[in-house]
């Protein structure tokens, strides 16, 4: 058996909660990816194209930068890697989580939350940030999911 990962960024608490239940469901160790500089309500107004969200979006080079690390990241073989869907793609925190390592091997799989969108662009956007890993379009986690429908995902995939 896989030794998994759970990593995820939460700007507003939606994407904690699933991961929490998904790190329970795929019996793997739980990473929350936190910016140096948190986000406040007026950075992640999506309306206001000055907002700090906006302005790093606009940018494909932003790497907002990241709190805290992995301790042991080439102790783990699949990493469930979660984000809210911004402008259709991953947030650029994402990015500058996976560069942070060398991913040469692993397998990661991808979920999401959203609004409305679906994953869009991300696998494509993340796949340079992690070269030598397989990078996987995983499944949307919206609504109030139980461990077990999420532990039946995991199995479906194998790892």
């Amino acid at each position: 058996m896989s030794k998994a990962l759970v990593a995820y960024f939460s700007a507003s608490g939606v994407t904690a909660k699933v991961a929490s239940k998904l790190a329970e469901a795929a019996g793997a160790d739980l990473f929350e990816i936190k910016p140096e500089t948190p986000y406040t309500s007026a950075d992640l107004n999506w309306q206001d194209k000055g907002s700090r969200s906006s302005v790093e979006m606009r940018d494909a080079s932003s790497r907002p930068a990241v709190a805290g690390k992995v301790e042991n990241m080439s102790a783990y073989d699949v990493i469930f890697l979660g984000f809210p869907i911004w402008w259709y793609v991953a947030p650029h925190i994402i990015n500058s989580f996976l560069e942070g390592y060398d991913m040469s091997g692993k397998k990661i799989i991808l979920f999401a939350t959203s609004g409305g969108s679906g994953f869009g662009k991300s696998v494509a956007g993340l796949q340079g940030s992690c070269p030598g890993a397989t990078v996987q379009e995983g499944k949307l986690l919206n609504g109030n999911l139980t461990v077990e429908a999420l532990k039946t995902w995991v199995d479906s995939l194998g790892v």
